[in-house]
């Protein structure tokens, strides 16, 4: 007999049994740990919050709705209520609106001037070398990093009368005469001059971050514009403007907030002393509390340009709701 040469067949391997099914985490004991744990987390920073500004802006309320000058400073007399007295004195008084016209007007040249002018840098930033780049931020965040005082003082020496090298260095123009002109004399000049300073330590802030957000625009929307006949402005108009729109929104909406907001410049630029037609809230303000002693007005007029930036605030929340809708 021969041999059997025939192989027998492989038997497979028994299927293993598929794994159980996790059984599904209840919504409340996800790894999140609940709807409670962001405000665990964000407690302290609210409790700190509200120590360093809630109760000063409660003062500023209470005192805003009573008679407190120096006799109740110091204790010799009770501090009264008088209810809206304060504030229809201040609505009653032509120089109040003369200064909220000129803080708006002030306010509103600084964030036109800035937001233009970062815009400009920021896109000429995009078409320069590398180490051009590397050389311009660092510059920008000097400027930006500058303290208030010692950059309201250095504009301050630019622009003496005496000794300020902007007359000399102007002066040097044919039918230019500016030795002794003293840019203080009047109101428009001055606001002009601490205009010019305000949005020299505003602009690096815009740049870098309009900088960032022009990294985020497609090149390829830009490239099919130019593509389909758009020229440099029609780019800019209709591709590059719509994406940089919310932080367009941002920038001028902290614009307006920190440029009405403005006090040291004022304050420093004037020797402490600003005279009538440099006066804006936030100066008048504290000549009414800290000059004339009336610290109930100086609180009134405090809380009215707070109720004014919250419209600013509400109008920016309004215009991202808007954004947020489109997208």
């Amino acid at each position: 007999m021969s041999a059997d040469t025939t192989t027998p067949a492989k038997v497979p391997p028994p299927r293993q049994a598929p794994p159980p099914p996790l059984a599904p985490t209840p919504r409340g004991k996800r790894m999140s740990g609940g709807a409670g744990t962001p405000w665990l987390l964000l407690a302290p920073c609210l409790l700190i919050l509200g120590l360093v500004l809630g109760y000063p802006l409660v003062r500023l309320v209470t005192l805003s709705f009573q008679k407190f000058g120096q006799s109740q400073l110091w204790g010799f007399q009770p501090a009264d209520w008088v209810g809206f007295d304060n504030f229809t004195g201040i609505l009653d008084d032509g120089e109040f609106w003369a200064v909220v016209v000129r803080t708006v007007v002030f306010a509103a040249g600084c964030v036109i001037f800035t937001m233009v002018a970062g815009m400009l840098i920021a896109l000429l930033l995009q078409r320069v070398s590398g180490w051009v780049k590397i050389l311009i931020n660092i510059a920008l965040v000097a400027s930006w990093g500058m303290p208030i005082v010692v950059a309201t003082t250095v504009f301050k020496w630019l622009f003496d009368a005496d000794y300020g090298i902007l007359n000399a260095v102007l002066s040097k123009l044919p039918g230019v005469d500016l030795i002794g002109h003293n840019w203080f004399a009047s109101g428009p000049q001055g606001l002009a001059v601490i205009m010019l300073l305000v949005v020299w330590g505003a602009v690096p802030f815009v740049v870098i971050t309009l900088s960032a957000g022009l990294t985020q625009v497609p090149q390829e929307l830009e490239e099919a514009a130019r593509l389909d006949g758009a020229g440099a402005w029609n780019v800019f108009r209709y591709v590059t403007l719509p994406i940089l729109k919310p932080i367009i929104v941002m920038l001028t909406t902290l614009s307006v907030i920190w440029d009405m907001g403005v006090f040291p410049q004022v304050f420093v630029m004037r020797g402490g002393h600003p005279e009538p037609e440099f006066q804006l809230l936030t100066t008048y303000s504290y000549d009414r509390a800290f000059v004339v002693n009336d610290y109930a007005q100086g609180s009134a007029i405090a809380l009215l340009t707070v109720l004014l930036l919250l419209g600013v605030v509400a109008v920016y929340m309004r215009q991202m709701l808007k954004i947020g809708e489109v997208e």
